[in-house]
């Protein structure tokens, strides 16, 4: 059974509006405070404040950047990691355990040491954030360049291609897709890298709102800052998303137009 995509989005919202509007009964039937769990309505009215007033927009301003900075850095960072652990399988065996432990230390360990190493402020958590956004690239990008078509890398090797040509116009091209997986990845785990980091020593930022609402015992207030990193996330996945479709689409259409002129190349046999 298929289902177009605006049904789909129908279908989405009406079933949040259903957990909403079950939220807000059960709340209000059983009156519980809002100490412990507010009403949606109360949510959204404290949201509304917050935007209004201008409240939120530094800190949304300051979450963004630190999560722009540092999936910029470790994207780019493991993606050339990846391929140059692709291109040396030597280097592979000497670097790879230590890029597994970077990854299995828990970063909210290593935030205060940040915050000692580096001070407070948005370098920290940047690096956190880079800390995290570093090994899905680094790993799809592997993955992808190892997994080249075994023909299309024996045909590069005949035509005396160089390693240089084959990584970028074989490899690179082939491993798209997996590399794009690693993005989208990257991007959500930004988000949270970033708002964990602002837990530990940020003045400001979404994760900074929600440790000082916690402290005020603001619940509503606490609340309302997870609905914008909520919105946010969606936001960055759904940019990704667009932006992974874009390339594919264009890399689909150079190589069918590749293909057809050297197909169109071919000598055709005398009739």
């Amino acid at each position: 059974m298929t289902i177009s995509p605006f049904k789909a989005r129908i279908v989405s919202a009406a079933l949040l509006a259903l957990l909403l509007g079950a939220w807000e009964v059960m709340v209000r039937q059983w009156a519980v405070s809002a100490l412990v769990l507010p009403a949606p309505s109360a949510v959204i009215a404290s949201l509304w404040s917050g935007v209004v007033s201008g409240y939120f927009w530094p800190h949304v301003w300051s979450t963004l950047q630190a999560v722009l900075w540092g999936l910029a850095i470790g994207a780019g960072v493991g993606l050339l990691a990846g391929m140059a652990l692709a291109e040396s399988e030597w280097l592979e065996r000497v670097l790879k355990p230590y890029v597994v432990v970077s990854q299995v230390v828990p970063k909210l360990a290593l935030a205060p040491l940040f915050v000692l190493w580096f001070g407070f402020g948005m370098l920290p958590t940047v690096l956190i954030t880079a800390l995290i956004c570093f090994f899905p690239l680094m790993e799809n990008t592997l993955t992808g360049l190892r997994q080249v078509d075994a023909q299309r890398l024996q045909l590069f090797r005949m035509l005396g291609a160089t390693r240089w040509q084959t990584l970028l116009r074989l490899k690179l091209p082939m491993g798209l897709p997996a590399i794009l997986a690693g993005l989208r990845v990257a991007v959500v785990l930004a988000l949270v890298g970033a708002v964990v980091a602002e837990f530990m020593g940020a003045s400001q930022g979404l994760g900074a709102v929600v440790i000082a609402a916690q402290g005020m015992m603001d619940t509503t207030l606490m609340f309302a800052a997870l609905v914008l990193i909520a919105a946010m996330g969606l936001i960055l996945y759904q940019l990704c998303i667009v932006l992974e479709r874009r390339l594919l689409r264009s890399h689909a259409s150079s190589d069918s137009s590749a293909s057809s002129a050297s197909s169109g190349s071919r000598p055709r046999a005398n009739t």
